[in-house]
């Protein structure tokens, strides 16, 4: 789980590419192409360029029209809800693909400095990188580590404990997911049942206007439609990420431990000392001469 000060730079990022993306599809009434005024004299390709050209400005047009019979059956009520809703998905699957990534979870650099800084008995070193990287792998470490003076399984059991923890927090966002996927269907049932009340409201008048009632109807079945719409990627995505959650903290967890295992053992290891070099140059001392006895 990334920090909250590299977190916010991608969220301003993200609601911002919304917002673009928002104002692209606002002006998609704006870039639809129109059809020829007039045709040239020959009668030839200028008259089937004239008949693709009015097919397409037809097929625009009923999309425009779909689409304003869209936003108009939604309502603003619906609409900004549902359009809340629909924010808040994409915004959930885009931090998600952001944070589980096994490049971010488990990142390359930080193993090799790790254990390089630990083969030069540099612990107390190795502890300090462990505790500031935001990475997965480095929380788990850094947990272990703390322990570490009171034995390698009070360090694994420290380690586990911070895996856990770290598992959870990412699966909060993943939890999300799976209730936007059972309120989507639900907002759509809510929206049925008030279009449906508006139907027979129109029935009870006593005129029965068989145009009226269809087009309350079809306002109704909308919303039914946007909210099994926003249903069907959140269940999907909540199935995606729970996996690769589940991947990501099983590979993040063996790493650590072997980290944690290496830096046990070179603790342990007694520093290796010079042995002392003779020179086989240097001159040598004379034997000593015996002492006889008097």
């Amino acid at each position: 789980m990334v920090s909250n000060r590299s977190s916010r730079p991608r969220l301003l990022l993200l609601f911002l590419g919304l917002l673009a993306a928002l104002l692209m599809l606002a002006s998609v009434d704006g870039l639809t192409p129109r059809a020829a005024a007039a045709d040239d004299e020959d009668g030839g390709q200028p008259a089937a360029n004239g008949q693709a050209a009015t097919k397409t400005a037809a097929g625009a047009t009923s999309f425009r029209q779909t689409l304003a019979h869209m936003l108009d059956s939604v309502g603003w009520k619906f609409g900004l809800v549902l359009g809340l809703v629909s924010v808040a998905l994409v915004t959930l699957v885009v931090l998600l693909v952001l944070e589980l990534r096994m490049s971010s979870a488990v990142p390359p650099s930080f193993v090799e400095d790790f254990t390089e800084t630990v083969n030069k008995r540099r612990f107390k070193e190795a502890y300090e990188l462990a505790k500031e990287d935001p990475s997965f792998v480095a929380r788990v470490l850094a947990a272990g580590m703390a322990r570490l003076q009171y034995g390698i399984e009070d360090a694994r059991e420290a380690s586990f404990s911070m895996l856990e923890s770290v598992k959870a927090g990412k699966e909060q966002l993943i939890v999300y997911l799976a209730t936007i996927g059972t309120l989507g269907p639900l907002l759509g049932l809510v929206g049925t049942v008030y279009g449906m009340i508006q139907a027979f409201i129109v029935l009870a008048t006593g005129n029965f206007d068989a145009r009226a009632l269809a087009d309350k109807i079809s306002h109704a079945l909308w919303v039914t439609l946007l909210g099994i719409g926003l249903s069907v990627p959140a269940i999907f995505f909540h199935a995606f990420f729970k996996n690769r959650l589940t991947r990501i903290t099983h590979d993040a967890g063996n790493v650590a431990d072997d980290l944690l295992t290496q830096m046990y053992y070179n603790s342990k290891k007694p520093a290796t000392a010079s042995a002392p070099t003779v020179d086989v140059d240097a001159p040598r001392p004379a034997p000593a001469q015996a002492v006889k006895p008097k």
